[in-house]
């Protein structure tokens, strides 16, 4: 009888083991939980979005953001302080010192006329007039005061602090090309150099188009910024000094090493805007251009998750399951783990 229950035994056992031996090849499923999550992720670094400087594809504007030939003014502004200083210019500024220099020139032709030896073989005595003296010294001092008034209050719009939902852009200069980080945005980091022309470039290299922008101007990865959002500048450098301008901003900031400087703007017109180092910097300094791409905040949005960044607030990915645990309760079915698993979860 011993000898029948063994056999019997034995043979319970092996009938287990086959069982247990066939559900084993279920595991495999446990790989596709896991790795969903990095789906989203290889996707977009392939967005179709993304023009070939790695910024959303945008038709530049040969009269806006950029020199343009004969033109003798200011360049379009796209910005409140740009626009404010535009008009401080054509309206204030420049009717004022015509007015002085018309009159200037009137007073010394009058003078070189009513006063030569000819017209006046004799010339006056006097020394003093009150009332000339008042005039000329009030008029200028009231004339100052009157562009000081404008002209302080475009200067302390110009260092306004940025308020706490600003998009913080940190520039940095090296010799002789620019690293741009997103510190709030997961802290990714761009770099920027000067394209060179089709006959300039060197293997691998890719040549300036017409599409990337004006001669020494366009750039191999464009700063993308929202528009309507306002944008916190960080300038430092690395070696010597370096400035960050961008005329139709309105923007000129020093890159100093070892110090950070901060202004803050606000684009009000989306486009492509060129700048350059505005300090001299060495050998190369006319050869580390600006490009600003100004685009609306949705594509800002999509421009950062391509580059790997996250917009502030986002909600994180959710947390795959451990991967052992998975496949533990996958590959031992029926056995105590899952139970013990069953039991938890119907706590």
């Amino acid at each position: 009888m011993i000898g029948i229950k063994s056999i019997v035994l034995a043979a319970g056992l092996a009938m287990l083991s086959v069982g247990a031996a066939q559900a084993a090849p279920a595991a495999p499923a446990a790989k596709p939980v896991a790795a969903a999550p990095a789906t989203p992720a290889a996707a977009v670094s392939h967005d179709p979005m993304l023009a070939v400087d790695g910024a959303p594809a945008m038709a530049i504007d040969p009269k806006v953001g950029q020199p343009v030939d004969g033109l003798i003014t200011i360049q379009p502004q796209v910005t409140p302080n740009g626009q404010q200083a535009l008009w401080f210019h054509n309206t204030l500024l420049m009717p004022v010192i015509t007015g002085i220099c018309i009159l200037v020139l009137v007073l010394l032709g009058w003078v070189a006329l009513r006063y030569r030896r000819a017209a006046n073989p004799v010339a006056s005595k006097t020394s003093h007039n009150t009332i000339l003296e008042v005039l000329w010294t009030g008029i200028p001092v009231l004339i100052l005061l009157g562009l000081a008034l404008p002209s302080i209050g475009l200067l302390q719009a110009q260092y306004k602090p940025a308020p706490k939902n600003a998009v913080t852009l940190k520039a940095i200069g090296n010799q002789w090309y620019w690293t741009y980080q997103y510190p709030d945005h997961g802290g990714f980091e761009i770099t920027s150099n000067m394209l060179k022309e089709a006959g300039e470039v060197g293997k691998g290299e890719r040549a300036r188009t017409a599409i990337d922008g004006p001669r020494l101007l366009a750039t191999d990865n464009r700063v993308v910024l929202p528009v309507g959002v306002p944008i916190r500048l960080i300038t430092t450098a690395n070696d010597v000094i370096h400035s960050w301008a961008i005329p139709a901003f309105w923007i000129k900031l020093d890159a100093v090493p070892g110090r950070l400087n901060e202004t803050s703007f606000t684009i009000n017109k989306p486009g492509v805007y060129f700048g350059v180092c505005s300090e001299l910097c060495g050998a190369r300094h006319g050869y580390m251009p600006i490009t600003v791409e100004a685009v609306s905040p949705a594509v800002f949005a999509q421009w950062v998750k391509a580059k790997g960044g996250t917009m502030p607030g986002a909600a994180p990915a959710p947390a795959a399951p451990p991967a052992a645990a998975t496949t533990a309760s996958i590959a031992t079915p029926g056995a105590a783990a899952p139970a013990a698993a069953v039991a938890t979860a119907g706590q």
